[in-house]
């Protein structure tokens, strides 16, 4: 397939966009909202000349934050657009950003709608976060000599695999791209085989490494815990959890109350649409359930807290002993495992981590990361690390120094994007 075929049929396909559109507003109303940015069509007043940076959800929105925050502070003169494609990435650009950005969702990637956008926008250079690859978008750039980097670039070979099915409009749109800044070597080779240049081409590392904690969160979280009365109570989260997870969580929450009946859950389901069902699924269960929305103080007899805000994640691992990360007990390839090694959590995962493989492979490694299958393992594993303070202090410790050991990435990129500007 061709850039030519591509594009017809996404034409052709448009109705089945509406649907799809459609579909997901009636599960998440939100995304009724702004429809016309997704053709070009309304774009918001933006200042043009500058970065635009593309992070397509919630997990590339928080990647991008400290190369974002970079380049404000070293190109005070250059505006910075960045776009994404769903609610809630957009929210999450907002609560991280405010004012200090421009934002609006990125066109579909339709020849007409990219050339609107970038006609509107005219960057000086385009960042992509990992593998957001839009064969049209990249096109539009190469036409109008819009530097394209794809930054913190991921390629597995599952991945690899699929693009090579469509050479010929994998190849060209890679051969576009003026620097590819990838994780690992072995992904940087899965980009030249499919068609990338090799000399643009480098291996920088993950930035998810170079994660930067405030002091002042720690802080928060502390004094949190102090008006709770639960300084001496065991608190654990469950975050960025899916559909069929929850039920996992909650049942071993219940095996874990049967042993210390003054356990706190914290439930953060990955999705915003989500919310309502896991706090009503969770007093079902028979358990003492509040919602952070609500802002009500966490008392003595409450058994779980649902985190139902956006841009509270850290925060909410913050407040916690022990960490399981979603989106691993279910097929969906995990999520960040560094954000609670980074705050000093013991960190638990599912199985299915095939978004993370390289990262999940050093902290498991040095011993950072807990792997469980379903509920008897988790509740084991959380039980145990109250038990062994010793074990969590040594999980704590190793997670810690994993970051330390691969930090850099983030100057390496930084350095990369000066040289094209």
């Amino acid at each position: 397939m061709n850039r030519t075929l591509y594009t017809l049929l996404f034409h052709l396909g448009l109705p089945l966009v509406a649907v799809r559109l459609a579909w997901r507003a009636w599960r998440a109303p939100a995304y009724a909202r702004r429809i016309g940015e997704r053709f070009a069509f309304g774009l918001p007043s933006i200042k043009p000349g500058g970065i635009w940076v593309h992070a397509v959800s919630v997990g590339e929105s928080i990647a991008a934050a400290p190369m974002v925050r970079a380049l404000l502070e070293r190109h005070p003169d250059l505006p910075i657009t960045i776009t994404c494609m769903t609610p809630t990435g957009s929210e999450r650009i907002r609560a991280l950003f405010g004012d200090k950005v421009q934002h609006c969702y990125l066109p579909y990637d339709l020849p007409w709608a990219a050339a609107r956008f970038l006609d509107k926008v005219r960057p000086k250079l385009a960042v992509i976060m990992e593998t957001e690859l839009w064969p049209n978008h990249i096109h539009q750039c190469a036409r109008r000599g819009i530097p394209v980097v794809l930054a913190n670039a991921r390629l597995s070979e599952r991945s690899a695999r699929g693009y090579a099915r469509f050479a010929k409009l994998t190849g060209p749109m890679l051969a576009e791209l003026s620097w590819i800044a990838v994780q690992t070597e072995a992904e940087a080779e899965r980009f030249r085989t499919l068609g990338a240049r090799p000399y643009c081409v480098g291996v920088t590392g993950s930035i998810k490494f170079d994660l930067r904690i405030d002091p002042a969160l720690l802080q928060r979280a502390a004094e949190l815990r102090g008006q709770w009365g639960a300084d001496s109570r065991p608190v654990w989260i469950a975050a960025s959890t899916h559909a069929g997870e929850d039920e996992i969580v909650l049942a071993a929450h219940k095996a874990l109350l049967k042993q210390r009946p003054d356990t706190l859950l914290i439930l953060v389901p990955r999705h915003p649409e989500r919310f309502g069902p896991v706090f009503e699924l969770s007093r079902r269960e028979g358990l003492a359930t509040v919602r952070r929305s609500t802002g009500a103080p966490v008392d003595a007899t409450d058994a779980v807290l649902v985190g139902d805000t956006m841009g509270e994640l850290l925060f909410l691992y913050a407040l916690a002993d022990i960490a399981f990360v979603g989106g691993s007990l279910v097929p969906n390839g995990g999520h960040n495992l560094l954000e609670p090694a980074a705050l000093g959590k013991p960190v638990l995962s599912g199985p299915h981590l095939f978004n993370f493989l390289e990262i999940a492979a050093q902290l498991r490694d040095a011993g950072a990361l807990a792997e469980v299958a379903d509920a008897e393992e988790l509740a084991a594993q959380v039980g145990g690390l109250w038990a062994e303070p010793g074990r969590a202090e040594f999980m704590r410790d190793a997670g810690l120094g994993v970051l330390k050991a691969n930090q850099g990435a983030l100057e390496r990129l930084l350095g990369g994007i000066a040289r094209l500007l």
